[in-house]
C-alpha cells in the first residue's frame, strides 16, 4: 500500500471520529465534506496506485515461421500517474472549487456560510464524479436493516465489525452501503517533464 493512500486513510478516519465528537455537533457540514474529500482522494490513489504498480505483459504476436516475436509496450512516464491525480484535481477546482476550499482558512466563517460554500462544492465534485468514475453501492439494501453476507465475500468489499464468530455467511444490520467503481476515465496527459498546474492564476488587465 501507498504511503499516502495509507495516511489518507487515517485522515479519514480521524474525520468521521470527529462527527461522534458532540462538541462538533455544529459543525456537521463541513466535517462530512471534509470526509468526502478523504473518500475520493483514497479512492483516486488506490486505482492509480494499482495501474502504476502493475507489471507490464509482453505480448506474443504470431508469425507463420516457428520463432514469435515478444513485443514490450512502451513504459509508462516516471510522472504519469502523478500529473493524471494533478489534472483530476484541476477538474475538482474548475467545477467545484474544491482546492479554494481546502487551502482557505473557514475558521473565521460563520457555519451557514460554510454550509453554503460546501453545497456548490458538492454540486461541483458531484458531476467530476459522475463523469469520471461509475460509481454504485455495494449493497442495495437499506441502511439499519438486516443482511446477508455470503460465504466467499471480497474483504475489500465487506467490513465486518462487532463480534464475528462462526463461519459466512453472516447475518447483520447494514451500517454503510458501501461504494464501488466499474472504471475510471482520468484525464490523459501527454507531457509529463513536468506536473501540470491545478489551476492557473488569472491576472485581469486594464
Amino acid at each position: 500500500m501507498k504511503l499516502y493512500i495509507a495516511v489518507a486513510a487515517i485522515l479519514l478516519v480521524i474525520v468521521n471520529g470527529l462527527i461522534l465528537i458532540p462538541a462538533t455537533a455544529g459543525h456537521t457540514v463541513p466535517i462530512a465534506s471534509l470526509a468526502l474529500v478523504l473518500a475520493l482522494l483514497v479512492l483516486v490513489f488506490s486505482f492509480i496506485g494499482e495501474k502504476s504498480g502493475e507489471p507490464a505483459r509482453p505480448v506474443e504476436t504470431a508469425t507463420p515461421g516457428p520463432v514469435s516475436v515478444s513485443i514490450q509496450p512502451p513504459e509508462p512516464s516516471a510522472n504519469q500517474a502523478e500529473a493524471e491525480i494533478v489534472a483530476f484535481f484541476g477538474l475538482l477546482q474548475e467545477k467545484g472549487r474544491l482546492v479554494d476550499f481546502l487551502m482557505d482558512d473557514i475558521t473565521p466563517y460563520e457555519d451557514a456560510e460554510v454550509g453554503a460554500a460546501a453545497r456548490v462544492i458538492h454540486q461541483g465534485c458531484r458531476q467530476v464524479l459522475q463523469e469520471h468514475f461509475k460509481i454504485s453501492a455495494i449493497s442495495e439494501a437499506r441502511e439499519g436493516t438486516q443482511v446477508t453476507v455470503p460465504a466467499g465475500y471480497s474483504a475489500d468489499q465487506y467490513r465486518l465489525v462487532g463480534k464475528l464468530t462462526g463461519e459466512p455467511p453472516f447475518t447483520g444490520t447494514l451500517l454503510h452501503k458501501g461504494w464501488k467503481t466499474e472504471f475510471v476515465k482520468l484525464p490523459r496527459i501527454i507531457n509529463t517533464e513536468r506536473l501540470p498546474s491545478i489551476a492557473p492564476a488569472e491576472v485581469e488587465l486594464k
